[in-house]
């Protein structure tokens, strides 16, 4: 158990408070979550990540246990954050595919994601403590993850459009050959009964789509994070704040992603220099600062070169509107 056991308790029940009255009091009653109720959500999620950072400015120390000067921990924690929550924006033009794909009624697409995120907060805990415990225990291991960034922000920055095939998910693929799936949604419910006999609802096929491709996403925000700190109370800290405000930035962008269309270039810059830095630790130590700087920095131009030149839709995207 870690010495600063009792934050992370703290923190959980935080987290767990803040999903149970997003869920029982704000949404209780289904309905299609507007742009400005998304906008208040997002701007109360980035306040309460702002707020932590000053916490960590002034406690940092005793909440991460770590020996650590208190402002370089908020700086690791905001440099962490501004990574997960702009990949969190290119991504949900993934999920924006998906919910488009299988047509999922508007007003269910919260609950879609209250849920996935729930497993998302899971599954990168599970991440976090298997990567950090493998990076303390084989330090070349920081070599195979930076090699695995740099790869990855080259092949984003080839790669034009994203692209969703739910048809060659091998997990729905096992689940519907095991569990019978209605034809038609049911409301907000996973699994219903007709004629004595238990059915899986297509909003639980979309759902297992959504967890599984936040496990691809995983894999590359969790080393990216990583290359920042590898303290496991602020890895995981600025992970769950971006995933938690997730759902309505989704709502919020919604409809404005294509103004971004060059952000996953950005990404693709952030990821290769993420790399590189990880794998020169060794030899060259970036301060945090000039690491948050520079990311700031390049999704700014990337959000500037979006607004000034024009999106041309691609057949794929005309299809789809």
């Amino acid at each position: 158990m870690p010495q600063n056991w009792i934050f992370w308790l703290a923190f959980n029940l935080f987290v767990l408070a803040m999903l149970a009255l997003d869920l029982g009091v704000f949404h209780r009653k289904e309905h299609v979550v507007k742009f400005k109720e998304a906008l208040a959500w997002t701007a109360v999620w980035v306040t309460l990540a702002g707020v932590f950072a000053v916490l960590l400015y002034f406690f940092g120390h005793t909440m991460a246990a770590s020996a650590r000067p208190n402002h370089e921990l908020s700086l690791e924690f905001l440099t962490g954050y501004l990574i997960e929550e702009s990949l969190s924006v290119d991504n949900l033009f993934v999920f924006l595919l998906i919910f488009r794909y299988f047509k999922v009624p508007k007003h269910d697409q919260h609950t879609v994601l209250f849920w996935g995120i729930i497993g998302a907060l899971v599954m990168r805990a599970i991440f976090i403590f298997a990567g950090i415990g493998l990076i303390n225990r084989f330090h070349w291991l920081i070599y195979v993850f930076g090699g695995f960034l740099v790869y990855t922000g080259i092949k984003l920055f080839k790669q034009e459009h994203a692209e969703v095939h739910p048809e060659r998910n091998p997990l729905v693929n096992l689940f519907r050959n095991v569990v019978p799936v209605t034809r038609d949604y049911h409301g907000k419910h996973f699994f219903i009964r007709q004629e004595s006999r238990l059915y899986a609802t297509p909003l639980l096929i979309v759902l297992l789509i959504i967890e599984t491709t936040d496990v691809v996403f995983a894999v590359d925000s969790i080393p990216a994070v990583l290359a920042i700190t590898r303290e496991p109370f602020i890895v995981f800290t600025s992970n769950v704040f971006a995933i938690l405000g997730l759902r309505s930035l989704y709502f919020a962008l919604a409809g404005l992603m294509e103004i971004f269309h060059f952000l996953h270039y950005g990404l693709a810059v952030i990821l290769t220099f993420i790399g590189v830095k990880m794998i020169a630790s060794s030899w060259i130590e970036i301060p945090i600062w000039i690491a948050l700087g520079f990311v700031v920095a390049v999704l700014a131009a990337s959000v500037i070169a979006s607004i000034m030149i024009p999106h041309k839709k691609s057949e794929t995207e005309k299809l789809l509107d």
